[in-house]
């Protein structure tokens, strides 16, 4: 995938993963549009990468999401690519009764949030002579962590609903593309400071680099082997399902 020449929007940009393929991208000269909560800290980020801007964007909020969307289009109508970055995790306990308020924030965030971003933007990339939609979700969508189960859960639902969105896609010119990363070091699971967890500047390093190929999904090197024992060839089943089941 060329990684030059676009306008690109990413949510959840004031931070880890979404903040630093910000910058990679802006780097690279791509005119790039962070969104987040906090304004102030998204103004800061853009004002120390002359080019970037951003739009504050509460992403479990609808009325936030179309409100941004409306402003994307019409400050940048030349937007062809949507990078999904947004996301929150907190602990739970499976085990027990689960938190409401944090069920419901994971959940219409994660998933809910994610999909209102990209139904906004769909028509738009539809139109566009060459669009992209990158998803982040998490190798925790395939093998789940307990204690934060309900957030595992989410990237379970995120990663199915790229499955099917790229089947949908199929004859467009919107390239659907989904970026899953290991155990990296961010604020997420308090990982910072973890060394099980890859380094961040290493982690983004390896998924530039996988972006610049053509595989549909962005995974480093260290998570590849394990994504296909615990999964396999999802994308050519998922193809041949959905076309052997035809019009419903």
């Amino acid at each position: 995938m060329r990684l030059t020449g676009h306008t690109i929007f990413i949510t959840g940009g004031s931070s880890g993963i979404g903040r630093a393929l910000a910058e990679q991208f802006h780097a690279r000269g791509n005119q790039v549009i962070i969104g987040g909560r906090r304004a102030s800290l998204l103004a800061d980020i853009a004002n120390a990468h002359p080019g970037m801007a951003f739009i504050p964007l509460d992403i479990g909020d609808p009325d936030s999401i179309a409100a941004a969307a409306a402003r994307l289009l019409a400050d940048f109508p030349k937007v062809n690519m949507l990078i999904n970055a947004a996301g929150i995790q907190q602990v739970d306990d499976p085990g027990s009764a689960i938190d409401d308020a944090a069920l419901t924030a994971m959940v219409g965030i994660n998933f809910i949030g994610t999909v209102r971003m990209t139904s906004a933007l769909i028509e738009h990339f539809k139109r566009q002579d060459e669009a992209a939609i990158l998803h982040v979700s998490s190798m925790l969508g395939y093998l789940p962590l307990s204690q934060v189960s309900i957030y595992c859960a989410t990237k379970a639902a995120l990663h199915s609903f790229t499955l099917a969105q790229r089947y949908a896609l199929r004859d467009t010119h919107v390239r659907v593309r989904e970026i899953i990363p290991p155990y990296v070091q961010t604020d997420l699971l308090n990982g910072k400071a973890d060394e099980r967890a890859m380094p961040l500047d290493r982690f983004i390093h390896d998924t530039m680099d996988a972006l610049a190929g053509e595989a549909d999904e962005v995974i480093v090197p260290g998570a590849q082997e394990r994504r296909n024992r615990l999964r396999g060839d999802e994308i050519a089943m998922t193809a041949a399902f959905n076309d052997m089941m035809g019009t419903i």
